[in-house]
């Protein structure tokens, strides 16, 4: 208990540490110092998260044992993208250099002897060119000997080690031309496994720079500028034709087309007036806006799904656990395999020692797990950040790869399927009104009331009944409202109001899955009489047959609608989506029996629903996609999968992309471990060089499941009936 009150956690940012093997020996590493508790971190963002005891262990002490084993730490953490940039670093331009002599041997071996083939071999004293390859040897092994002597003082077998052998190794015989191509094609590799890392991060850093360094707020009756990271909840921040909007917020002023497109991945630009919420990092069009800010600038959207992402980077998916238990027996395996391709041999058959240590040391090569420990981590965060930038965010790359899994999509109904509001759809006329009029005047006696079928006769009459003269209102809750229009009073409301059980017109409505409202008029000395019947819904999006249908042709085996609704209004909705079944009257605990019901008959099932009301069954199902979650905190909690905007268009997107990504992360470990096989056995036959195990083992591959991964972000939303198409794409 001690320990865990005082327990204290730091971060770090440590720009060298691009891969999982360089991640696992920091971890191995501080594990073994007393008072660490938890090592934590993600390759891509070069972020280190260390939980440790202040009273066993300090924060410095923990910076120098980074920085022993080889890492260049930096405290505070830095924000992403204050490197000079993989390309520019001064490993770089130490490869850049080792490149350069290596190159210049060659060029001077072929001139001196015709051929690239070594003239003399063996240990002796090296030829001019070889003076050169010694030169490259040195300054390519300068960007890895720093972590393989903390990695042997951590008493860590790792790639760095293997090889700093290679390398020592290759030169003790004299084969000084494959230690340069060692040290230098495994500096190159390390480039392009940083380079990785770095493009990734860049999509989330340029969702960081979505956010205005500087914001325009009122205060004390004047504009004054300051810092966007000062604003707080309450500040009126004045935004104007072209710049981004520094926090979330309600426009108290103004009006404007508003580019919501890098929070909520819609295309096409929103109207905004009075009263309508705002993101930041959106768009101003044109126009001129003040928005109150309605929290402080850390707590915004934009903020939220950085730090989602952030953390999605360090769920690990099943992929990468089984890559990285992989990898833990691998590399000494081979390493051992290595020895005994040396040993075996020389002692028990007395075959010349240079030729099988140059084998053992091919082989040693062979066994640095590069490409096969970055083949998964770097799919799964350029696939992240490209649907981030297509407004979905995916919660870790666990639920990217669950989501290639599933047979089953269920939905909940209003709000996802619909729009979650009431639409009048019908006005059947019974006496001498035509539909305007009645329109205009259950308007007129609706206008005071704020239930939501009263909002949709306003909304419907569009302004006809304003200028109607209304008195003597009265309203009865639950049921309806009365007040004299005219010579006449007319009441607006439920059926039950009087007695119209059997009326043919109502039973269809009801078929129909709408609600019925008449509205009747009582004349001065007459009596009450129905002058018409209204009928309202709140109708299937447009686009949902469409995806509907996308999704069955994506291999999607049963769709489901899981609705509270009654069963009529249910039952019509499913029809006109197209979904197999409809399950009407649910309540939310009856709502996760049957995600758990079709999770047993049919296997692996997304929830699709608005992650507030839908909650306990997001969280039941395989996968749980929360709806419009730019809008609602809960979503972004609940869900394993978020939708930023209101678009189920996205949803064949994310089918697609999560079954792409499998696919490349599949590609990506068969394409390592098949090259790692194939060398491996063509080392002690002699098929292999050296030169071919760095070249094709280590850099090729490291290049190839690189750009495999990185070919994710061009996955895009194709164009289906009902929605346009969208051609901007991810920058990986």
């Amino acid at each position: 208990m001690n320990g865990a009150r005082h327990r204290k956690l730091v971060e770090f940012r440590v720009d060298d540490m691009d891969c999982a093997s360089c991640l696992d020996t920091i971890r191995r590493g501080l594990s073994k110092r007393p008072g660490v508790e938890t090592v934590e971190g993600s390759p891509v963002s070069r972020r280190l998260e260390v939980s440790f005891d202040p009273e066993v262990v300090d924060e410095e002490t923990i910076r120098r044992e980074v920085g022993d084993l080889g890492y260049t730490v930096l405290i505070p953490a830095a924000e992403p993208g204050q490197g000079i940039g993989v390309w520019r670093s001064p490993r770089a331009y130490r490869t850049y250099i080792a490149g350069a002599l290596f190159f210049a041997g060659l060029a001077l071996r072929v001139l001196l002897h015709g051929s690239i083939v070594d003239s003399h071999g063996g240990p002796s004293w090296p030829a001019a060119e070889d003076l050169l390859f010694v030169g490259a040897a040195i300054v390519g092994a300068a960007n890895f000997l720093p972590r393989a002597i903390g990695a042997i003082r951590g008493r860590v077998l790792d790639m760095h080690v293997l090889m700093l052998l290679a390398v020592i190794g290759a030169a003790a015989i004299g084969e000084y031309m494959e230690a340069a191509a060692i040290a230098f094609l495994f500096s190159v590799a390390e480039l392009l496994e940083g380079f990785a890392s770095e493009r990734a991060e860049a999509s989330v850093r340029s969702l960081m720079e979505l956010s205005p360094e500087v914001a325009r707020v009122r205060r004390d009756g004047r504009e004054v500028t300051i810092r966007s990271a000062d604003v707080t909840a309450g500040d009126e921040v004045v935004v104007r034709p072209g710049e981004r909007i520094p926090a979330d917020g309600q426009i108290v002023d103004g009006h404007s087309a508003v580019d919501e497109s890098p929070i909520t991945g819609e295309a096409m630009p929103v109207e905004k007036g009075l009263g309508d919420g705002v993101y930041a990092g959106s768009i101003l069009h044109e126009g001129f806006l003040v928005v109150r800010s309605e929290g402080d600038a850390g707590d915004t959207t934009l903020a939220r799904m950085i730090r989602l992402i952030e953390e999605a980077e360090r769920r690990r998916s099943p992929s990468e656990r089984f890559v990285e238990r992989f990898a833990r027996y691998y590399t000494p395996a081979v390493t051992i395999g290595a020895v005994l391709v040396v040993a075996v041999p020389v002692f028990l058959f007395g075959q010349p020692f240079a030729m099988w240590l140059l084998r053992g040391l091919t082989l040693l090569v062979i066994a640095c797990p590069c490409a096969l420990v970055i083949s998964t981590p770097v799919s799964v965060v350029s696939a992240i950040t490209a649907a981030a930038r297509h407004g979905v965010l995916i919660k870790g790359g666990a639920s990217l790869e669950r989501m290639a899994d599933v047979r089953v999509v269920a939905f909940d109904k209003t709000g996802t399927l619909t729009h979650g509001r009431a639409e009048v759809t019908d006005v059947i006329t019974v006496a001498d009104l035509d539909r305007q009029t009645v329109l205009a005047i259950a308007s007129a006696v609706e206008a005071r009331s704020e239930h939501p079928i009263a909002r949709a006769i306003v909304r419907a009459a569009n302004g006809a009944g304003d200028d109607l003269e209304v008195t003597d209102f009265e309203s009865f809750p639950g049921r309806g409202a009365r007040a004299r229009v005219g010579p006449a009073v007319y009441t607006v409301g439920r059926p039950s109001l009087v007695d119209m059980d059997s009326d043919p017109q109502l039973a269809t409505l009801a078929a129909e899955g709408k609600t019925p409202v008449v509205v009747l008029r009582t004349p001065d000395g007459g009596d009450m009489s129905v002058v018409a019947i209204l009928g309202l819904t709140d109708p299937v999006r447009p686009v949902v047959p469409g995806v509907i249908r996308e999704l069955r042709d994506l291999g999607i085996q049963r769709i489901v609608v899981l609705s509270g609704d009654l069963r009529q209004a249910a039952e019509e909705a499913g029809r006109v989506a197209g979904v197999d079944d409809v399950w009407s009257r649910l309540e939310p605990a009856a709502k996760v029996e049957a995600v758990e019901r079709l999770e047993a008959e049919t296997g692996c099932t997304a929830m699709v629903g608005d992650g507030v009301n839908d909650a306990p069954a997001l969280a039941a199902a395989s996968v749980g996609i929360a709806m419009g979650a730019a809008a609602s905190d809960a979503a972004l909690e609940t869900a394993d999968i978020a939708v930023m905007g209101d678009d189920l268009a996205r949803l064949p997107y994310l089918y697609r992309l999560a079954r792409r990504s499998r696919r490349v992360i599949r590609q990506n470990i068969l394409a390592a471990l098949a090259v790692k096989v194939i060398l491996a056995i063509g080392v002690p036959l002699g098929w292999v060089s050296l030169i071919v195990a760095v070249l094709v083992g280590d850099m090729g591959a490291s290049l190839v499941v690189t750009v495999n991964a990185l070919r994710l972000a061009r996955v895009r939303e194709q164009a289906s009936e009902g929605w346009p198409t969208r051609e901007r794409t991810g920058t990986g």
